[in-house]
């Protein structure tokens, strides 16, 4: 057991004996709790006035009232299932549910129309919700599912690493990869605002991280997209996470204090008057605390904050205004040349990361709009000394976008729905780098040295119509985008088509093509004033599959799927480069700073990738076991400037995932996770400590596999619960190989394993 083990084994005890001792000076007593929240039609958003809504077994129920609200009170403690109906429209259950006497639960409802007449098919509840302008490669995710997923430390991120089509470049990460693409090419949604990395501690040009600055307590559910999404999301090729959060407490003011395996922090909200509502959390990493007590050369410290507002300014309108902040510093300890020559390997990240926005949300006759102007600001302090601390790399970088955009739904009629939408964003970019000379492990040689100041215009418009044909949905739409700072191709046009036909009530037939498009990176483009003249990166892709309903809460499905890269920006100073392959990890000198492209680029990068999906679910019910088994086929090779075909840096052909637990009762719950994935191409290095164009990506990380384990405990008082967690990663102790690295103080190769078993210890307390 290595140093880092036994200190998170040590504070997992302490805060495992502090947890149960302190849970047990009251005795719970048998407690009610309360859900309440909105029936609305999908479609137009307007309120169903009574819709029953039900608790799933239980003899429990009540109607919506004349703006669709509800609220259902006296509910015995513990996880349920909700239920809403209404004559005309397809009956949803939303499942995991926890009922606690601390907050009243807010649950809402979307129903959609039943595509025929309610005397041709035998009407089912479904626990299983699909948007209709994606009618595959989407899942939802309920705050309840990602918190207690073993190993996942509460992220929302982390969470979708176990659905099908979702690979993960190395334990520790945030990077995700779908269906063969680069980390960059996820779009990150947050109560519609477009977020460029929700991670800590990212890098420009990518959009991964060690932890997202997401607080889970304040998420009410996510949506993932990995393929065949709609034209109202754009700039991205391969995937879309949405996340949306729940409103502040109406009652009175309640929040949760929490120390969990990588930080603490405190939530608090209240309402602020009877129209509106408040959230707030603050979190600091405390990680920096252990590593400075035992002589870690260095350290990584974060904080983020997150603010929310709702205002309910009449039935039909309401505004909402977001606020984050995350503030990430990495601090080095130079004290002895063993650390010195440990943080010449590190290429630190230093940045802060402002996200806010205010929605105005109307809703009228047979329809709705949003009305969104938000901000998002990074500024990035990115440095990697040699062990003289001398700068080998530093990059200083704003990215500043202020955007506004609207959207408009309306149902032309009971058979067809149209949504239009147009976005603009005045981008200021700013870049200070500076490589005094660094020559790459394949030879190469830059030296760059530049300041760089711009502003910029981005834009996009989108229309598409939505039919309801019998047994067939089908959504045809057009997407065009701008940026100026593209001189030569500034517009990229995205036409989209997708369609689910119901062959039986409980199954159905799923198909989607279209095109995708999205702008170089804006580092990119300012380092090499060359690169200006890039073609916006596409995909055609083509997505068949079908859905089948076992149960009414269990369902599998199988998905094939082909994707044609073309236009992918590759280096003609390193012509086996495309930049696909870049942008993951911690980066730096290893890949030879890569991801910032200040190469010369061509848009003469062309790929493939193609795969096969099966993916079987069961929800939580009356039978009080959930469970994921996810199955993934995938291949993708690309081509760059030098024409020879070779597979992606994330090419990982087969991964399997298996996850579940059980509700023994309203206080004990136990979880596991298995993963096995298939190792990725690395290039090797020779005997001298270079490596050779001829062996790019030409050798295979070993197969990886474990087992993660996670025990939940909850204690019910009058006004509060506790909740603690045991969660084990890797139990069996099975050593994830990083590609290898080459050591210049002992001239030789070293692998670097991932951390053996890990024991983390949770405990929070609700108010």
């Amino acid at each position: 057991m290595n140093i880092i083990q036994r200190l998170i084994y040590s504070y997992s005890c302490f805060v495992l004996i502090f947890g149960f001792g302190f849970a047990g000076v009251a005795l719970a007593q048998p407690r009610t709790g309360a859900i309440y929240g909105t029936v609305t039609n999908f479609h137009t958003g307007e309120p169903l006035p009574g819709a029953n809504v039900t608790l799933v077994g239980m003899n429990l129920g009540t109607i919506s009232d004349e703006q669709g609200n509800f609220t259902l009170d006296n509910i015995p403690v513990g996880t349920v299932s909700v239920q809403a109906s209404f004559i005309g429209f397809t009956p949803q259950i939303k499942a995991d549910i926890v009922i606690s006497p601390v907050r009243a639960k807010q649950v809402d409802f979307q129903l959609q129309e039943q595509p025929i007449a309610l005397d041709e098919i035998e009407v089912h509840p479904d626990y299983f919700f699909k948007l209709p302008d994606a009618p595959l490669s989407t899942r939802s995710q309920s705050n309840e599912e990602i918190r207690r997923l073993p190993g996942g430390f509460e992220d929302v991120i982390r969470a979708v690493s176990i659905l099908p089509g979702v690979a993960q470049v190395q334990a520790g990460r945030n990077d995700l990869i779908i269906r063969g693409g680069a980390p960059s090419e996820n779009l990150y949604l947050v109560e519609g605002i477009e977020v460029r990395n929700i991670n800590h501690f990212g890098t420009p040009g990518a959009s991964g991280g060690p932890l997202s600055y997401i607080n889970l307590d304040f998420v009410q559910e996510t949506t993932f997209s990995t393929g065949g999404f709609g034209v109202q999301y754009g700039d991205r090729l391969s995937s879309v996470l949405s996340l949306d959060l729940r409103e502040g407490r109406r009652d009175r003011l309640g929040g949760k204090a929490t120390i969990s395996a990588t930080q603490f922090g405190l939530n608090l909200e209240a309402p602020l008057s009877e129209k509106s509502t408040y959230l707030f959390s603050a979190r600091r990493s405390y990680l920096d605390f252990i590593f400075k007590a035992n002589g870690f050369s260095f350290v990584p410290e974060y904080w983020d904050f997150l603010g929310k507002i709702d205002y309910d300014l009449n039935p039909q309108s309401k505004i909402t205004a977001l606020g984050i902040l995350a503030l990430d510093d990495v601090k080095y300890f130079n004290d002895d040349a063993d650390d010195r020559f440990e943080n010449s390997r590190v290429m630190g990240s230093d940045q802060t990361q402002l996200v806010s926005g205010i929605n105005w949300r109307h809703v009228f006759r047979r329809g709705f709009s949003n009305l969104t102007l938000s901000q998002t600001y990074v500024k990035y302090d990115v440095v990697q000394r040699d062990s003289l601390l001398n700068d080998v790399f530093r990059n200083n970088a704003l990215e500043h976008e202020i955007a506004l955009s609207g959207n408009y739904t309306v149902e032309l009629s009971r058979q067809l729905e149209m949504a239009v939408g147009a976005q603009g964003k005045m981008v200021r970019v700013e870049n200070d780098i500076k490589i005094p000379g660094y020559e790459t492990y394949f030879g190469e040689f830059f030296s760059v040295d530049g300041v760089f100041d711009t502003t910029a215009f981005k834009g996009a418009v989108y229309a598409q119509l939505t039919p309801r044909i019998g047994k067939l949905r089908a959504t045809a739409g057009i997407r065009v985008d701008y940026l100026d700072l593209l001189e030569v191709h500034p517009l990229a046009i995205s036409p989209r088509f997708s369609a689910t036909y119901a062959l039986t009530p409980v199954t159905n037939l799923n198909f989607s093509v279209g095109q995708y498009r999205q702008a170089p990176a804006y580092v990119w483009l300012m380092m090499n004033p060359a690169n200006r003249n890039l073609k916006p990166a596409g995909t055609n892709q083509f997505i068949l599959g079908f859905d089948h309903l076992l149960r009414a809460d269990t369902k599998i499905s199988l998905e094939g799927y082909y994707k044609h890269y073309l236009d992918y920006a590759t280096s003609v100073d390193r012509p086996y480069l495309v930049m696909v392959n870049t942008g993951a990890g911690f980066g730096g000198s290893d890949d030879g700073f890569a991801a910032f492209g200040f190469d010369d680029l061509v848009s003469e990068g062309t790929g493939q990738a193609y795969g096969v999906e099966v993916f079987l679910q069961k929800k939580l019910s009356e039978i009080p076991c959930y469970g994921i088994l996810s199955l993934t086929y995938n291949r993708a090779d690309f081509t760059a400037l030098d024409g020879v075909e070779r597979p992606s840096s994330f090419d990982q052909r087969w991964i399997f995932n298996v996850g579940g637990g059980y509700v023994f009762n309203e206080k004990w719950e136990f979880a596991l996770k298995f993963r096995l994935a298939t190792g990725r191409p690395y290039t090797p290095f020779d005997v001298d400590g270079t490596q050779s164009v001829e062996h790019y990506n030409s050798e295979r990380l070993d197969t990886y596999h474990s087992l993660d384990l996670r025990l939940d405990r909850r204690w019910l008082f009058d006004r509060s619960v506790l909740i603690t967690y045991l969660d084990i990663q890797n139990v069996y102790n099975h050593p994830e190989d990083n590609p290898p690295r080459w050591n210049a103080r002992e001239q030789r190769v070293e692998v670097d394993e991932s951390i053996g078993v890990l024991p983390s210890v949770g405990i929070s307390w609700g108010f």
